[in-house]
């Protein structure tokens, strides 16, 4: 067979590589190949946006929410069906135990707790701890001991107050479960049933109905960060665990589940989630510049893919977060103190015929946060009713802010220059004035003019003011 010579082969494995590149050049981005065109971003569908795949997250998991603190969605993906989400259970136990029971409230953990096995915090039976403590070893490591132990201590509690002096470790349990039902229905999340404290939904568990979705996860995570007892627990990367074991007060060691600490800044937590029903699942929560995200992410692709997902949604979510500037004007004026400053609005003043009131922003550098792709922003104007002298820096109208019908803000119209009353001479002038062309259909005010102009957002860097 004739042999090809070392050039010639080294020439055939070039061109080669030349043609792949040609052909990967112009595939699509794999980092696109998981944008639906049925997600739902800011309440419309990616395709009834028509974007581009550039411009929307690309996730694996099967049921995602993303939302900020004031539960105003971002994005979705089959929100609302109901899929099993396993240790993330242990989010409402904590709010269900922290609704029901003081910090200082003492649990025990029983052998039934101890032995209940898969992800643990190592309790043993005859442990005593704080609820305080219950909360760390039951959040950090997902330990389904601790969770255990919360429900048939804090159970127990409840059962006492309603007359049971001597429940039984299962009557506590269901006790602390129906609360768990209590409390998911005074959050509203009305597509969540609860049937035990930690998510196990195998084995002896496998029987028992439970579900949630991503929208209640997300619900349940914002509400669980805005418990300073628990927050306080989710943000930590771990820590130590206090214990009073045979009489002796010991710590233990234990280290939270979620990857993401140390790789992206203001990460707050909260818990992931795994069985074989479930899928690999994380609610998390993060906070940067002032704006906080909460995610659900279940039934994703692998453990890692869990966390890459959320991450792709908390940074997709910040680059599209603008700050939009309340003053949107290309006019000036200068006020009181000889500064120069937007020229916002002329506020008529009914004293007079003729005159206005120039008048810009309280803050001329006010901004609000918006996310871009929820669509552009509008304006209300509201003009007070001026009749008389007013000083600079009275308050004479208001500008109100709205995207996708939704208030994002105010702002106050202040004066920028002092406005003299008329005096009895010129207020009589004006009487006969309006006397004269009220003959004519003229009311004798000024007319008010707004110069501000609501600048159109089509993405992040169409906005200048951004």
């Amino acid at each position: 067979m004739k042999q090809l010579s070392s050039k010639r082969i080294a020439i055939s494995f070039g061109m080669l590589a030349l043609a792949l590149a040609t052909v990967l050049a112009f595939a699509p981005a794999q980092a696109y190949a998981n944008v639906q065109k049925s997600d739902v971003i800011a309440g419309e569908t990616v395709a009834n946006r028509n974007l581009s795949a550039a411009q929307c997250p690309s996730v694996e998991a099967t049921s995602v929410l993303l939302m900020d603190s004031d539960g105003n969605v971002l994005f979705e993906r089959n929100a609302d069906e109901h899929v099993n989400i396993a240790s993330i259970t242990k989010v409402m136990t904590a709010v269900t135990a922290v609704e029901y029971a003081s910090l200082d409230t003492e649990i025990t953990v029983s052998s039934t707790a101890a032995a209940i096995g898969e992800s643990s915090a190592g309790l043993q039976a005859g442990d005593t701890l704080t609820l305080q403590e219950a909360l760390k070893a039951m959040l950090w490591p997902s330990g389904n001991d601790a969770a255990q132990s919360i429900a048939e201590c804090v159970g127990a509690q409840i059962l006492k107050e309603q007359g049971n002096a001597s429940p039984t470790s299962t009557e506590s349990v269901e006790a602390f479960v129906r609360a768990m039902n209590d409390t998911s229905a005074k959050l509203g999340m009305t597509n969540s049933l609860w049937a035990n404290p930690h998510g196990l939904d195998d084995g002896v568990y496998a029987s028992q109905e439970m579900y949630s979705t991503a929208r209640d996860v997300a619900t349940l995570a914002n509400y669980a960060m805005k418990i300073d007892a628990i927050r306080s627990i989710t943000s930590q990367e771990g820590g130590t665990v206090t214990v009073v074991r045979d009489g002796a007060t010991t710590g233990v060691e234990l280290e939270s589940t979620d990857e993401l600490f140390g790789v992206v800044d203001g990460v707050l937590g909260v818990k992931t989630g795994f069985t074989d029903a479930a899928g690999e699942c994380f609610a998390g929560a993060v906070e940067q510049n002032g704006t906080r995200l909460i995610s659900a992410v279940l039934n994703s692709t692998s453990s890692s893919m869990r966390f890459t997902d959320t991450r792709t949604l908390w940074e997709w979510a910040y680059e599209n977060m603008i700050d939009y500037a309340a003053a949107q004007t290309t006019q000036t004026t200068v006020n009181a103190n000889g500064t120069t400053v937007p020229l916002v609005a002329e506020v008529a003043d009914a004293a007079w015929t003729d005159k206005t009131i120039p008048a810009t922003l309280e803050d001329p550098n006010q901004t609000f946060r918006v996310f871009a792709l929820a669509g552009n922003v509008s304006q209300e104007v509201t003009y007070y009713d001026i009749n008389g002298g007013v000083k600079a820096g009275d308050v004479v109208g208001t500008i109100t802010y709205y995207q996708q019908n939704e208030v994002i803000g105010t702002a106050n119209l202040v004066a920028t220059q002092d406005v003299a009353a008329p005096n009895p001479l010129e207020a009589l002038g004006i009487w006969w004035s309006r006397l004269i062309g009220g003959f004519s259909g003229d009311d004798g005010v000024a007319d008010s003019v707004c110069y501000n102009e609501v600048e159109l957002i089509y993405d992040k860097s169409s906005l200048s003011a951004a």
